[in-house]
């Protein structure tokens, strides 16, 4: 029986010696990571700012200490992106591209939520993981059982209504605001999933929604709409915009004095742009998203992106997007290049990454920030108030200065 063990056992050490090296010869020279996002149109400045510094920046980093791990190998990343113009039949052509020409082993995805539901289906239909970070849908349950292969990070529009209008049933029992709300949203699916959302909210804790308008994506001027929700004179403005807009929304506020004791607005106020922006004026705007600052990791993350990227990230979406990028890496260290296999990891697997431990549910990442503050120049994440690091609000923000 010993004879036999030790044959056993010696058999066993080679065949995984064997294994090991043929894992090895199999791994490839490089691994090709494609992506299509917006360089041109109106998509730019979210997708400039949110999306590809994060996946150059992690592109370098894993490529500075030798690329993803595939056995005893480090494979270094090779990058194939194109522009999709920030126009839904662009972003569909790149991915089909990426797919059946440039062959990649793996697809990151656009920036916004419409460019992630139109690209979703073909996707799926390949076989690609579908890090769906950007896109903010409450069809994100449904759409993960018909396509998983898609996993969504940001939370959904209901959950963000339900803790916003959580934060403001807070302040008006506290005695801090009243019932009047003012809210404008963009006219696509971004905006509409969220004023419906956060209507029904409204309406179920018993704020007074006296002014609700929807305006068309690319709007410049935000005057006329400002000035009708001054008019009917809110304790509490929401703005459900796009970067641009929300800039605009709230350079329009400052001009006409509109300063309600609550002012949220985005996407975009978790931008350092927005910071940079406005400065002093930024302070106690509220908005969607936020950090935990006082963390160590999203401290090393905030160095080496302000040293690799030149600028600093956002406070909601760009931190998630790394992670997302991490859980990937892990997944393909874990099970190798099979694009089934490393599906079958990011939703099944835990992952070490900036953000803390993550782990998705029915291909959706749950424990994620809704509202976040700019307090003391730094955009501090609200609520849920449950989480690590949630600052209590400053309520009334400040009135606008010069």
């Amino acid at each position: 029986m010993r004879r036999v063990s030790a044959a056993i056992a010696i058999a066993a050490a080679g065949f995984w010696a064997l294994s090991g090296a043929a894992i090895a010869q199999s791994a490839p020279d490089k691994i090709k990571i494609g992506y299509a996002i917006s360089k041109t149109g109106p998509f730019t400045g979210g997708a400039s700012i949110t999306t590809l510094p994060v996946y150059e920046l992690w592109v370098k980093e894993v490529n500075a200490a030798g690329g993803i791990k595939i056995g005893d190998k480090r494979v270094p990343i090779e990058v194939v992106e194109y522009d999709d113009r920030s126009n839904s039949e662009e972003a569909i052509k790149a991915i089909e591209r990426l797919a059946s020409q440039d062959k990649v082993d793996f697809i990151l995805p656009p920036w916004s939520t419409g460019l992630n539901l139109a690209v979703g289906p073909i996707l799926n239909r390949l076989g690609y993981p579908h890090l769906a970070v950007t896109t903010n849908t409450n069809r994100a349950p449904e759409l993960a059982k018909r396509w998983p292969n898609a996993s969504f990070w940001l939370g959904l529009p209901a959950d963000i209504s339900v803790e916003m209008v959580a934060v403001l049933s807070k302040l008006r029992a506290d005695g801090k605001i009243g019932p009047t709300v003012a809210m404008i949203g963009v006219s696509d699916q971004f905006g509409i999933e969220l004023t419906t959302a956060a209507r029904d909210a409204f309406a179920k804790a018993g704020f007074k929604l006296a002014y609700d308008k929807s305006y068309p994506a690319g709007s410049q001027d935000m005057q006329p709409m400002l000035k009708d929700a001054m008019a009917a004179n809110p304790d509490v403005f929401v703005s459900f915009s796009y970067p641009p807009d929300t800039l605009a929304v709230t350079d329009a506020a400052k001009v006409l004095g509109f300063n309600p004791k609550v002012f949220f607005t985005g996407v975009g106020t978790a931008f350092p742009l927005f910071k940079q922006r406005f400065g002093a004026n930024a302070e106690g705007v509220m908005g969607i998203g936020g950090w935990n600052a006082d963390s160590p990791l999203l401290k090393d993350y905030l160095a080496r992106h302000k040293a690799g990227v030149g600028r600093e990230p956002d406070r909601w979406a760009n931190p998630v997007t790394f992670a997302s990028l991490q859980a990937l890496q892990q997944a393909i260290e874990r099970v190798g290049l099979d694009r089934a296999a490393v599906v079958k990891e990011l939703q099944s697997g835990t992952f070490d990454t900036i953000i803390g431990k993550v782990k998705l549910e029915g291909g959706l990442l749950k424990d994620v920030w809704a509202v976040g503050q700019w307090q003391s120049g730094e955009f501090y994440g609200v609520a849920p108030s449950t989480k690590d690091g949630a600052r209590a609000p400053v309520v009334p923000k400040p009135a606008w200065g010069p």
